[in-house]
């Protein structure tokens, strides 16, 4: 997906300038025009950041415009849309839902991939539990790996990092609620 055509839409739609979604989501307006020119792909966290200027949860961005669909209960792979990016793929279930209560996520990292410099904070809490791979994981600053079969569970309004530091893929399936995604 093109996340700076996106970006540039969502943000008309609202009715902004870049200087002004700037302002609201407390970066620079640079920051949003290289986002929209494609000429960098922002962090998980450094996205949600932006956002929050609108306000919108990135399952709102990534799906906004999508024709509302009736609610249904089986998803095939192909039907969940990627909240992330190439690096970290956070693929939401339920999206055909007008109201859902949680967020449930299959995440898959890339080695070296990284939610950003900038800890996520959010209201709710969350947890999940490791499939394949390790992964890094920064809540209020305790720092841990976890591997296949481990899990973890936090208030997410702790602030938070997720970091894939070894050389395979991890996957995980994660939800959180309220649906802050």
């Amino acid at each position: 997906m093109d996340v700076g055509a996106r970006l540039r839409m969502v943000r008309d739609r609202f009715g902004l300038s870049q200087r002004e979604l700037a302002k609201r989501a407390g970066v620079t307006n640079g920051t949003i025009s290289l986002i929209e020119q494609n000429r960098v792909s922002p962090s998980v966290s450094s996205l949600k950041k932006v956002l929050e200027g609108l306000p919108m949860t990135l399952a709102e961005f990534f799906t906004f415009d999508v024709e509302p669909q009736q609610p249904k209960v089986f998803y095939e792979a192909s039907d969940l849309p990627n909240l992330g990016n190439d690096q970290i793929k956070l693929l939401l279930v339920g999206t055909a839902h007008e109201r859902r209560d949680i967020a449930i996520l299959k995440e898959r990292y890339e080695p070296g991939a990284d939610t950003g410099p900038d800890m996520l904070q959010h209201d709710g809490q969350e947890g999940g539990v490791i499939i394949a791979g390790n992964i890094e994981i920064t809540v209020n600053n305790e720092t841990r790996e976890l591997g296949p079969g481990d899990s973890y569970y936090f208030d997410s309004r702790l602030p938070h990092r997720f970091r894939n530091t070894s050389d395979e893929v991890c996957e995980m399936v994660s939800a959180s609620s309220p649906p802050t995604f």
